[in-house]
Parts: structure tokens; sequence; C-alpha cells
């Protein structure tokens, strides 16, 4: 999909898909094939379109076919029932393509204007936030299971975040060719 908002580089999404937008690609895909469906039924649009949608989801794995040398976590804002709750998940494969699944009714995946890449994921509900990172080399079992207990309680910050893990943002820009801020350097930080 790659398209681009001014907030964020879109990955894949199914959170607004408009079938006006799917209508001349569809007719073109019934004249290809040499297919007699009727280009105007909605229903087939539709279905085609999902279809279609879900098989670019695929393209895009294998596009972030990238292994990593350590695990990824996912940070999630949940929203359910009761109200937003914070929790995580590891993806040990360390590999970007395995964040690209969801147990949600609609996502969103894009990497944001900082770098990071993120999922918006709605479902019956609310909506679920989730920020991908992976661990830095050289972190230890105990800043892990720390960073790990503080998202847990909810207490996790910004800094908390990126002392142990690193934003996939600069993976991704490359395989998409898109451009995002360079991230600052540890000793760049410390002189501010």
């Amino acid at each position: 999909m790659n398209s681009t908002q001014t907030d964020r580089h879109i990955i894949w999404s199914d959170l607004s898909l408009n079938p006006d937008d799917w209508r001349d690609s569809y007719k073109d895909y019934l004249e290809i094939n040499e297919l007699d469906d009727d280009p105007n039924d909605e229903n087939e649009l539709y279905k085609w379109m999902v279809e279609t949608n879900e098989e670019y989801l695929d393209d895009e794995r294998m596009n972030l076919n990238i292994q990593l040398s350590q695990p990824i976590i996912v940070i999630g804002d949940i929203g359910r029932w009761n109200g937003r709750v914070m929790g995580y998940k590891m993806i040990d494969s360390g590999n970007i393509k395995d964040c690209l699944y969801a147990d949600t009714d609609y996502t969103e995946w894009y990497v944001d204007k900082y770098g990071d890449f993120r999922a918006d994921a709605a479902h019956h509900d609310d909506t679920n936030h989730y920020l991908y990172r992976v661990f830095k080399d050289g972190v230890s079992d105990t800043q892990i299971e720390n960073l790990k207990d503080k998202i847990y309680m909810g207490k996790a910050t910004r800094a908390d975040i990126t002392r142990v893990t690193r934003r996939l943002g600069d993976e991704i820009a490359a395989v998409y060719g898109f451009p995002i801020p360079k991230q600052r350097t540890s000793q760049e930080r410390s002189e501010r």
C-alpha cells in the first residue's frame, strides 16, 4: 500500500478501504482475466477488494522479512470494555515480518514521523495502539525484565523504553525508500 499521510508512512491497512478506490482496478482485473462478472456488482467488488488487500499484506511480509539480532517487543495501549490498559508481547523471532499479524477486526501498520513502527488495531471494544521496538544489542535480561515490569504496571516512560530498545523505522524506510528523521546518537543526546 505504502501511501503517506502527513504524520505516517502506511505500510498496510484495512481500516478504511473504500470500494470507489478499487473500482477501476476491479474492472481491469475482470478484463485482463476475461471474466464475464458484472463490474458493477458491489458485493463482488467488495469481496475482491478485501481478498486483494489481504494478498498485499502477504507481499508486505515478504518485503519486511528482515532478521534482527534481538527480539522485538510490542508495547500495547489496549482498549478494553472496562477501560485502557498497558501490555506487551514478545516477538522472539526478531523478524520484522512477524509484526504484521493481528487478531483484531481492522489494522493499520505504519512508521510515524519519529521513525517508530506502530499499528492501530480496531476491535469490538475499542482500538489498540501498538509500538514495535527491538532490544538493543548488549541489553541484559534484567534490563528486559525491568522494562516488562514497568509496562505491565503501566509506569513505563518513553525514556525507559528508549534506554533498552531502538526503533524499527530505519530498516523499514530502507526497504520502501521514504525519509525519516535521523536518530540522534547517544553522544548527541548527552550533549543537550
